[in-house]
């Protein structure tokens, strides 16, 4: 039984403080030269230049986006991984943001005039109905969803998809708006944007938080839940929607990034062990500091040029995945 060495309320502290660091080292650095002083004033002042607009009309919900792409992410794999007690679940490896792309491309080629509203819903049934898919297809068979099954079932529903997306996009000549959107990147976020994506996030965490304890005792074994009275099918679509929610927000937001939701949970796992109340609000914490270091590194690495997020969470994320994989998920357990 893993035993952390802190008590949750100082991890918990710790991880807040790591974020609060995170979040205000990525307002500060970037291509364009701005002091701690300019950050300041841009968060307590009225004062307005030329640096303190860049802050509060570019810098800021940019980086609000990365932490809130982040938590969702990290948020849905923990879920994910808890549900079908598989230490590859992802949402990317899983159908949900494969699903929400091709519903993204569908979306732009028939709905030319779709909103930033609109675009969030369509990938919202796209990753829906590509996690329907996968977990149907896992259960086709006798032995219900084994680990197994779900990875080979989402590797291919998520390449039906992309093939999906990419033919709409070619025959539709819309090709470039839906690889723009879905490289994996935050430019271009305002505070509209945030306006519908912050409340599907926070209600999600939130009702990952509020299912936390389910979470856990699903983890363990489908017999035990039924044997503590828990009805699982009921806790299933539940938490199933909440991950809907929260890849969709984030494909929506940011496109297709994967790993994220894979290797936070699994670090978070070894630091405060297996109960997922404790799991739930630390992926959060954990997934958005990741994301604001990325991003980061993704605009100032070959400042003042951009590299795509989605290159350096690759790198990042690709040794976990293969330490994953070699230590058949009990790497970070």
């Amino acid at each position: 039984m893993h035993r952390p060495v802190l008590a949750f309320p100082i991890q918990i502290a710790l991880f807040f403080l790591l974020f609060a660091f995170a979040f205000f080292g990525s307002i500060a650095f970037g291509a364009a030269d701005i002091s701690l002083r300019e950050v300041w004033l841009a968060l307590t002042s009225s004062e307005t230049n030329a640096k303190i607009n860049i802050l509060r009309e570019i810098r800021f919900p940019r980086e609000v986006a990365a932490a809130l792409v982040g938590a969702a992410l990290a948020v849905s794999g923990a879920i994910i991984q808890g549900i079908s007690r598989n230490p590859l679940g992802d949402p990317g490896l899983l159908g949900l943001t494969a699903g929400a792309n091709a519903a993204l491309a569908v979306a732009m080629a028939f709905f030319t005039n779709l909103n930033f509203f609109g675009i969030m819903l369509a990938c919202f049934i796209g990753a829906g109905i590509g996690s329907l898919i996968v977990f149907g297809i896992g259960k086709m068979q006798r032995g219900g969803l084994s680990p197994f099954r779900i990875v080979l079932a989402g590797a291919a529903v998520s390449t039906f998809f992309y093939a999906v997306a990419d033919g709409i996009s070619l025959i539709f000549k819309v090709s470039k708006n839906v690889t723009m959107w879905t490289a994996g990147g935050l430019i271009g976020t305002t505070w509209n944007h945030l306006l519908w994506v912050a409340p599907v996030v926070l209600i999600g965490i939130l009702g990952a938080i509020l299912f936390s304890r389910q979470l856990t005792i699903l983890s363990l074994s489908e017999e035990v839940a039924i044997g503590l009275g828990q009805r699982i099918e009921r806790i299933k679509a539940v938490l199933f929607l909440i991950t809907i929610l929260l890849a969709g927000a984030a494909v929506s937001l940011a496109g297709n990034l994967v790993f994220v939701g894979l290797l936070v949970p699994h670090i978070v796992r070894a630091i405060v062990g297996p109960d997922y109340r404790f799991i739930i609000p630390s992926s959060a914490l954990i997934g958005g500091t990741f994301m604001l270091l990325a991003d980061t590194v993704a605009r100032t690495v070959n400042a003042p040029y951009e590299t795509p997020i989605i290159a350096v969470v690759a790198v990042l994320g690709l040794p976990f995945f293969l330490i994953i994989v070699r230590k058949g998920g009990r790497a970070f357990s």
